[in-house]
């Protein structure tokens, strides 16, 4: 497999990373592997790009990796949005939608405002 074809078969994962907010710090072929060294905003995220990379390869042999969880990103509010479905996304759990609020100093969690910049804290 040409270095191309390498980076090619695991531009999905990448790509999902970038959707989803991910730092990503390397992403290229070195010595017949890909390299993929990112940081994600949340575990559940992280657990999400492994399905994602198990989709591309169940065995990802071909793969040198390295994904951590950062302290957190940011998020802007878009139409339709809710502190609920804004922690479903990013935790999988829209429960823990206090988690934003807090790091955000919201009084009113219900207040948010299209185009508003969201902490999303590391769960």
């Amino acid at each position: 497999m040409t270095d191309q074809e390498l980076k090619d078969k695991y531009q999905p994962v990448a790509d999902f990373m970038s959707h989803n907010g991910f730092q990503i710090a390397h992403f290229h072929v070195d010595g017949g592997k890909c390299v993929l060294t990112a940081s994600a905003p949340t575990e559940f995220l992280k657990n999400c790009a492994w399905d994602e990379i198990k989709k591309v390869d169940s065995a990802f042999a071909d793969l040198q990796h390295d994904i951590s969880v950062g302290s957190g990103t940011m998020y802007v509010v878009k139409s339709g949005d809710n502190l609920s479905k804004i922690s479903k996304s990013f935790y999988g759990n829209a429960n823990l939608y206090s988690k934003i609020a807090e790091a955000n100093n919201l009084d009113n969690p219900d207040k948010i405002k299209v185009g508003q910049e969201l902490k999303i804290p590391a769960a």
